[in-house]
């Protein structure tokens, strides 16, 4: 059976924000606008959350992991009309496999498997209702066989929360929103994304165009920080 691969744009910088505006900025996002993503910012994503960062060895990637084993694989659940490629066309719905190395998304099956996705997250609205859902699944023998149990329940999970997080401030920093989903059946997910059965789904991050954008100031910060000292120093 023959492979089919969505080559990304190539990485590359694209926003203006800078690093503290995108933690100040960072919220999790549960409602968004029915509206498409961008390749581009599809691609951007992706490769903040587990491509590599290393050009001369090839080898280490944008969020770190334990004894560099990275035991994780990335998925995209596109719905339908959900992502918008460079000519203006709707990429086609389905599940696609991140392939790290050559910045590629594998079809792993046609569709639009949202509605699925969101029965198997406990009917949370906000997967069935974003043009995008990242699944993410852990392969924990490529950690515990280093680091046995401690692997599984410490390192394997703290890998998660590094490649979750930089899809948070990679999503603020394009203008979107998500919201890591921990709720679901695994069995369920797995069922529906996964492509072997040694991957087990850790995280369901929903992405989209934000229903309302979320506004603050560094300022604002600061006005709250001088409050809480002057409410210290009275007591």
């Amino acid at each position: 059976m023959s492979v089919t691969y969505l080559y990304l744009p190539i990485p590359r910088k694209i926003t203006n924000i800078s690093v503290e505006e995108a933690i100040l900025l960072r919220r999790s996002v549960r409602r968004f606008k029915p509206e498409p993503i961008t390749v581009e910012h599809l691609s951007m994503i992706l490769w903040a959350a587990y491509d590599l960062t290393d050009p001369v060895r090839g080898f280490f990637r944008a969020s770190p992991s334990a004894g560099a084993t990275y035991p994780l694989e990335v998925y995209a659940v596109i719905g339908e009309k959900g992502v918008v490629n460079e000519k203006g066309e709707y990429i086609e719905p389905g599940v696609y496999k991140y392939i790290v190395n050559i910045h590629a998304l594998k079809l792993i099956k046609k569709g639009d498997y949202r509605n699925e996705l969101a029965k198997a997250a406990l009917d949370q609205e906000w997967v069935r209702q974003a043009p995008l859902n990242i699944v993410v699944a852990a392969v924990f023998e490529r950690t515990t066989r280093y680091y046995g149990r401690r692997g599984e329940v410490r390192y394997v999970p703290m890998d998660v929360g590094h490649l979750g997080q930089n899809i948070y401030l990679m999503a603020t920093a394009l203008g979107l929103g998500t919201v890591a989903v921990g709720a679901f059946h695994d069995e369920k997910v797995a069922r529906i994304v996964c492509e072997s059965n040694e991957e087990v789904p850790m995280y369901i991050m929903p992405v989209g165009k934000p229903a309302t954008q979320h506004k603050v100031s560094f300022e604002d910060l600061g006005k709250l920080i001088t409050h809480n000292r002057e409410k210290l120093r009275s007591i």
